[in-house]
């Protein structure tokens, strides 16, 4: 039955899971919210939002937010204001909707099936979300992926830890290997790299002296 194949699907349950009223803990308190608010509002309108109520508190410079005076030259009580209420576009779409909801789901079971099979490419885009999941799937959030998984492995591993990390251990591991050739505790060794550096170091003192001659 098509009634109870539309029963089955809900959007944002668990499989099997069917939708309910909210339990009396929320519902009780909040038509004992609304009961006062209505009286309440019905006394307090007028003072509130186009008398002296607030005083200085609250301020609306007409000039620049002209809805309140707009609203305060249509405001006729409370009484009228809730019967224009009835006749708005937004009051009369809420009855159209319900209407529509009562004929397809109370008396014509059948025409929401009818009515998705005929419109089966407007039905599939709006059950796919305007395919902007799939797009942010697949563009943005494996585009960031991929971006990550390359910052990761070229940057982190290859220049970071390759090259920084344990290119620096290797190298100074290598020096390490030429520099102890010369520790091999031979004075003979000791006094060959004394004669190379002062050899080196005349040779420098010699060079700058000609620099600066020239």
């Amino acid at each position: 039955h098509s009634h109870d194949a539309h029963d089955e699907h809900h959007h944002g349950l668990a499989p099997g899971e069917k939708p309910h009223e909210s339990p009396w803990v929320i519902t009780l308190p909040l038509i004992a919210l609304a009961i006062p608010s209505v009286i309440i509002g019905y006394y307090t309108i007028d003072p509130m939002l186009f008398g002296s109520f607030f005083g200085d508190a609250i301020f609306v410079d007409d000039t620049k937010h002209p809805a309140m005076a707009t609203l305060a030259s249509h405001f006729h009580g409370p009484v009228a204001m809730a019967l224009h209420g009835f006749t708005t576009p937004v009051f009369i779409l809420l009855a159209l909707g319900v209407l529509v909801a009562a004929i397809c789901y109370l008396w014509a079971t059948s025409l929401p099936e009818r009515i998705s099979k005929i419109f089966a490419p407007i039905k599939t885009l709006l059950d796919n979300k305007y395919y902007l999941d799939d797009l942010n799937q697949w563009i943005f959030a494996k585009g960031a992926l991929l971006l990550g998984g390359g910052l990761w492995k070229q940057g982190d591993q290859r220049v970071i830890d390759g090259l920084m990390v344990n290119g620096s251990a290797h190298l100074v591991g290598k020096f390490s290997g030429v520099i102890r050739h010369l520790q091999s505790g031979y004075l003979y060794h000791y006094a060959f790299a004394m004669i190379v550096g002062l050899i080196g170091l005349m040779a420098w003192i010699l060079y700058t002296h000609i620099y600066i001659a020239y």
